[in-house]
C-alpha cells in the first residue's frame, strides 16, 4: 500500500521543478525528525536492524548497510529522520568552509525514462558554521553519520589544501567518518585535485587534525587503472576507506535528452533541452560504477574498506556490490523513484540473499566472489 501511495504522490511530485520537489521532502523529513512519536512510528516498520546484517565499522554498530549518500542532505537537517527511512547510516553534504549558493538555475533534472537524475548543484550549502550547529544537537544520538567536505568554488585550484585544512579542523570531533570529496563534476577543477600528489598531502593534513576515519570519493569517469593508482595512494596515505562512485559526465548515458518524457525545472520545461552540464546518477550510471568498483575492489578489498555507490536501486545490486567488497552501500536517486520503503526493501532482500549462500553474517559475503 505505501508503495502504491507514493507512485500516486510522485505523479505530483514530477509536475513540480525538482529542486521545488527536494524541498517538500526535506521539509516533510524534518516534520518526521522532530516529532519523536512520528518517527519511533515509521522507524518500528521501516528500520532494519537484524543480527545477519550488523557490522561494527569505525568503532560504531552499523545496523545494516544501506546508507544515504551525499547530496541529499547538504546542511545535516534531516539526520534523526534516516532510522525512519530504514537507513542504517547517512552521510551528509558536500560541505565548504563558507556558504555557497551553487550554480545558476536551471541546475537539476529528472531523465524519467532512464530513471535518472542530471545534477548540476554546485555544492550550494549553507557552510560548515551552520553544520556545525546541527550536530551539536545530535550529540546523544548514537547513528553512523558521514561528513562529505568539498572546496569553496571561489577558492583557486592551488589554495585547495587549504578549504580542506578548514573543514579537517571544524569537523574534527564529529560524525563517525570524514569524505574526502574531490570527484564531483560540478565544481570547476575540482576533479583535476584526482592526482597522487594532492591525495597524498590532503590525507596528511586531515591525519594530523583528526583522528576521524577518512575516506575518499572517486568519480566513475577515469581509467581502471588510474584509479586504482589513485586509490592505492590514498590507502598508504593513511585513508580508512574508498567511495566509488560519484556521479558521472558521460551524458551518452542518457539515450535522449530532448525526450517529451524529461521533467524539469519551470525555465526547461518552456522546450529547452538540459544542457551537458553536471553529472548523471541512477539507473544509467550502474555497470558504469559497477565495473570501477569491482576494478578497484579487486586490488583493495583486502586492504581497506570500501563503499559502492551508483545506480544501486534493489536488493539483488546491492548484494552483488557486496559480493564484490563492499562493506557498505549508498542509494540516492533509487529512492526518488521507487519512494521511501526502499532502503527497507533493500535490507529485508539482503538478509534473504545472504543466508541462501549459507552466510550467517554480512561479513562472511564481503567480497566473496575474490574467495
Amino acid at each position: 500500500m505505501a508503495i502504491v501511495t507514493y507512485q500516486s504522490l510522485k505523479k505530483i511530485l514530477f509536475k513540480l521543478d525538482p529542486e521545488t520537489a527536494h524541498m517538500l521532502g526535506g521539509l516533510a523529513l524534518r516534520t518526521v525528525g522532530g516529532i519523536g512519536a512520528c518517527q519511533r512510528f515509521i522507524s518500528d516498520k521501516l528500520y532494519v536492524d537484524h543480527p545477519v546484517l550488523r557490522q561494527q565499522i569505525f568503532g560504531q554498530t552499523f545496523a545494516n548497510p544501506v546508507g544515504l549518500a551525499a547530496g541529499f542532505d547538504k546542511d545535516g537537517d534531516f539526520v534523526r529522520a534516516m532510522p525512519a527511512l530504514g537507513f542504517g547510516f547517512t552521510e551528509i553534504g558536500t560541505v565548504t568552509p563558507k556558504a555557497q549558493p551553487g550554480n545558476a538555475k536551471p541546475r537539476l533534472f529528472r531523465h524519467i525514462k532512464e530513471e535518472a537524475i542530471q545534477n548540476a548543484m554546485g555544492f550550494n550549502n549553507k557552510g560548515a558554521w551552520h553544520m556545525i550547529q546541527r550536530l551539536k544537537k545530535l550529540r546523544f544520538f548514537d547513528y553512523p553519520i558521514g561528513i562529505n567536505i568539498g572546496k569553496n568554488k571561489v577558492t583557486p585550484e592551488n589554495e585547495a589544501l587549504k578549504d580542506y585544512e578548514t573543514l579537517f579542523r571544524a569537523f574534527a570531533d564529529y560524525g563517525t567518518y570524514i569524505v574526502i570529496n574531490i570527484s564531483s563534476p560540478n565544481t570547476p577543477g575540482l576533479r583535476d585535485l584526482q592526482n597522487e600528489n594532492f591525495i597524498r598531502e590532503v590525507f596528511r593534513i586531515g591525519r594530523e587534525i583528526t583522528d576521524r576515519p577518512i575516506l575518499l570519493k572517486i568519480a566513475p569517469d577515469m581509467e581502471p587503472e588510474q584509479a586504482i593508482a589513485l586509490c592505492q595512494t590514498a590507502v598508504d596515505a593513511g585513508a580508512a576507506g574508498i567511495i566509488a562512485t560519484n556521479t558521472t559526465v558521460d551524458y551518452s548515458l542518457i539515450r535522449d535528452l530532448t525526450s517529451d518524457d524529461l521533467s524539469r525545472s519551470d525555465e526547461s520545461s518552456a522546450g529547452l533541452t538540459p544542457p551537458a552540464i553536471g553529472g548523471i546518477s541512477g539507473a544509467p550510471l550502474r555497470e558504469k560504477s559497477f565495473e570501477l568498483f569491482r576494478a578497484i575492489a579487486e586490488q583493495l578489498h583486502d586492504q581497506t574498506l570500501l563503499i559502492s555507490v551508483g545506480g544501486i536501486s534493489s536488493a539483488a545490486e546491492a548484494y552483488r556490490r557486496i559480493r564484490t567488497g563492499a562493506s557498505l552501500v549508498q542509494i540516492y536517486t533509487g529512492l526518488i523513484y521507487q519512494g521511501p520503503t526502499l532502503a527497507h526493501d533493500i535490507n529485508t532482500e539482503l538478509i534473504r540473499l545472504i543466508k541462501a549462500d549459507g552466510f550467517s553474517n554480512i561479513s562472511e559475503a564481503i567480497g566473496a566472489d575474490w574467495r
